[in-house]
């Protein structure tokens, strides 16, 4: 299970929707592992596809106190969304040396393609949630500075930039 690099801001895979992922198969858990340990090595509290490099509809999250707790996910959707907003410092490694607090959902109920090939729905609360919301933005090319103004946006990438030169 090797760390898999992240790809830079600028790659166009960041940046456009991933495709659906039609069943589970012993390549796509190979995958899911591969993205555990590189979350787990960042360390972060959840990854997707996309920031590795790979254009498929897959996240991990583990929000625990404790490590191995990672919910693997395929084709993961929102349901349902608390109108209770929560903020939450939110960073990338795409966009290495900076974050923002960005304004998500509380809690939000998630389907998703779990491990066994199921459909499953999940209640997300709290870091959790923030984290799938996140993973979920990043697989329809979203990354947490597009929720920002344009021009505090284009200040983080700069800064970015700057930092890892």
């Amino acid at each position: 299970m090797p760390v898999r690099p992240f790809i830079a801001y600028e790659d166009r895979r960041l940046h456009s929707k991933a495709d659906e992922v039609p069943q589970i198969t012993e390549t796509i858990r190979m995958i899911w592992d591969d993205m555990v340990e590189t979350m787990d090595a960042m360390p972060g509290v959840g990854l997707a596809a996309p920031q590795i490099g790979i254009t498929l509809r897959l996240a991990v999250v583990d929000a625990s106190d404790k490590r191995g707790q990672a919910v693997r996910m395929a084709n993961p959707e929102v349901l349902h969304a608390s109108i209770q907003m929560r903020k939450h410092d939110e960073a990338s490694p795409n966009l290495p040396g900076v974050f923002a607090a960005i304004e998500r959902p509380r809690a939000a109920t998630v389907k998703f393609l779990n491990e066994a090939g199921e459909i499953e729905e999940r209640d997300f609360v709290g870091l959790w949630a923030t984290s799938v919301q996140h993973q979920i933005d990043h697989l329809n090319g979203k990354l947490y500075v597009d929720h920002l103004s344009p021009l505090r946006r284009k200040m983080l990438v700069q800064k970015s930039k700057k930092a890892t030169r």
